[in-house]
Order: structure tokens, then C-alpha cells, then sequence
């Protein structure tokens, strides 16, 4: 090799590297859109597996097969994980906060502090169109599968627990799944 080859080729090398990287750092873009994907087989069909790290449900539908949807999930230290059971199914819920919502967080709670208020289900409600209640052994966990009127929460870790899911997505999986379903979050 002789020197002038190898200085060009010294200074080619970073320029190379450069123009690969961006073929190489593709990143996965989060698509919240609904989609037919593969799954591994432990899964089987008819239970719901959700990875919060991701943001996709998965409603398994046959082996290896299965249809993810985008969610946003809890923030630090109020997700849920595990696995429960739905056992209450209801369209244009009302809702509450829990106590511990309130307290946590007066200034958006304050309204329901000292009183009984329910609001009522509706375009405006926070679970949105559906809700999919999750229980352990017949107990009311207070975690929702359910809609939002916060479209730009899906996707990111932002909720006091619940997974969330775009009004369309939860009455899609709405419809399909039954109670006494198995949901698994990892």
C-alpha cells in the first residue's frame, strides 16, 4: 500500500462511517395504529399482554398471531403490573378518581375533593368511550384498559395507572374481547 493511499483512505474512513450511520440508527417510530403482528407461542390466543417499556397491547387472536395497539401507560411508580382478569365491561363509563389521585394531585382533583360527584360517561369523560375493568381473584384492582380524551398521551408513560387507548382502538378491542379475559402486564 503506498502512503498516499493510505492517508486517503484514513480520511475516508470517518466520511464512510458518517453516511452509514443513518442507515444504521434507524430508529423504530411508535405507531399506535392498529396492525397484525407475530407473537411469540407462549402467548395463546384470546389473552391481552401489554408491555408498558413499548406501549402496545397485544390481543392475541390465534397462535403466534396477534393485533397490537398503541396505549400510553402509567407514569413511575403507579403502573400496574402483573396479571388480572376483566371482569366489568362498560361503554361510556362514569368515573372518579381514587382518593389517592385527589391527594396526590389537588389542583387537578380538587373539584372531587369532600363530595360524592361521579362524572358522568361522555365525550368529555377521562375513560373515554369503553372500559375494560381489571380484577385479581374477584377483587377491583382500580386499573383501567380504557378510552381517552387525550389523544396525545399515547405513547408515553403519563397516566395514574391505567393503560390508555385512542376512543377508536378501545371500542375495536372493546367488541372483542369477553369478560373473564387474561390480561398480562409485563
Amino acid at each position: 500500500m503506498h502512503r498516499r493511499t493510505f492517508i486517503a483512505s484514513a480520511l475516508a474512513a470517518p466520511v464512510a462511517a458518517q453516511l452509514a450511520a443513518p442507515a444504521l440508527a434507524q430508529q423504530v417510530v411508535f405507531d399506535p395504529t392498529p396492525q397484525i403482528v407475530n407473537i411469540k407461542k407462549e402467548f395463546l390466543p384470546g389473552q391481552l399482554l401489554i408491555l408498558p417499556r413499548s406501549y402496545y397491547l397485544y390481543w392475541v387472536t390465534e397462535p403466534r398471531t396477534a393485533i397490537r395497539y398503541g396505549v400510553g401507560v402509567g407514569r413511575a411508580g403507579l403502573e400496574f403490573t402483573g396479571t388480572a382478569t376483566i371482569d366489568v365491561k362498560k361503554e361510556w363509563p362514569t368515573w372518579r378518581p381514587t382518593e389517592e389521585m385527589i391527594e396526590r394531585s389537588p389542583e387537578t382533583y380538587g373539584r372531587f375533593k369532600d363530595n360524592d360527584y361521579i362524572q358522568p360517561g361522555g365525550p368529555s369523560n377521562p375513560l373515554g368511550a369503553r372500559a375494560l375493568y381489571l380484577f385479581q381473584n374477584g377483587k377491583d384492582t382500580y386499573f383501567r384498559i380504557h378510552g381517552t380524551t387525550a389523544p396525545e398521551s399515547i405513547g408515553r408513560s403519563v397516566s395514574n395507572g391505567c393503560i390508555r387507548m385512542l376512543n377508536e382502538h378501545v371500542i375495536d378491542l372493546y367488541g372483542r374481547v369477553p369478560i373473564g379475559t387474561v390480561v398480562t402486564v409485563l
